[in-house]
């Protein structure tokens, strides 16, 4: 079984009520709900949250809520990693089923399309992977970026080999946070996605369908990205 798995929580401090604001005619979650379905890739589309008005904009767009999110894990401090393996370990206490893939699907990255899920899919499996996970190209130069002191003092600040072009600077990638496709193990324990114990791939996204909804100056962005249809977006 493809388990695709979409974390909402109700509580947002930066953009209070964020997954069920509506954007460009939709609730925000319902981008992603959308996508997992368009790309037919999963057996069953759930949303993990502990929000009851979240489950019910959930369920009207078309995903599942088997269960609410328990209160230790809805909060500031819970990580992914924790949400997704308590959710994986009761989804198959209680439906009897085996997971074989799981695919973590932030709702706050709405531009990413079927066919962005559908790729990672294939890359995973044609690969023999355990994981595929979405990154970006970075929209500053890492080189030009540094830590301040806290006199706000300059000095050493830019390496003098990295004092060069942008155009002329070595490009980095950043895990943009659309797309965590997995094996189920290694999805259980998805803070070892990055150790030399996991054969996993990155998969290239533009930056404008990497937008991630964080702030309303996010929310705006991804408004006049879809309304603008941008040429460099990917839509479902």
């Amino acid at each position: 079984m493809k388990l695709a798995i979409i974390p909402a929580r109700g509580g947002s401090k930066r953009l209070p009520g964020k997954n069920i604001k509506f954007l460009c005619g939709k609730p925000l979650i319902q981008w992603t709900i959308d996508a997992a379905i368009n790309s037919r890739v999963f057996d069953r589309i759930c949303v993990s949250t502990d929000c009851e008005n979240i489950a019910d904009v959930a369920r009207e767009c078309g995903a599942e809520v088997p269960f609410l999110r328990p209160p230790e894990l809805s909060s500031d401090t819970a990580t992914t990693a924790s949400v997704l393996a308590h959710f994986i370990e009761t989804f198959e206490q209680r439906t009897g089923c085996t997971v074989n893939y799981v695919c973590l699907l932030q709702p706050t990255s709405p531009l990413r399309s079927a066919d962005d899920i559908l790729h990672t899919e294939k890359m995973l499996i044609a690969n023999d992977l355990d994981a595929v996970v979405s990154v970006c190209e970075m929209e500053h130069p890492i080189q030009l970026c540094n830590m301040l002191p806290p006199d706000g003092s300059l000095e050493g600040f830019v390496r003098p080999e990295n004092y060069r072009r942008s155009q002329d600077q070595e490009v980095y990638y950043r895990i943009n946070g659309a797309i965590y496709f997995c094996k189920t193990e290694t999805a259980k324990r998805l803070e070892t996605l990055y150790s030399r114990s996991v054969k996993s791939r990155a998969y290239v996204m533009d930056p404008v369908s990497s937008i991630d909804v964080d702030t309303m100056l996010d929310f705006c962005l991804a408004e006049t990205v879809i309304k603008n249809k941008l040429k460099s977006t990917k839509f479902n």
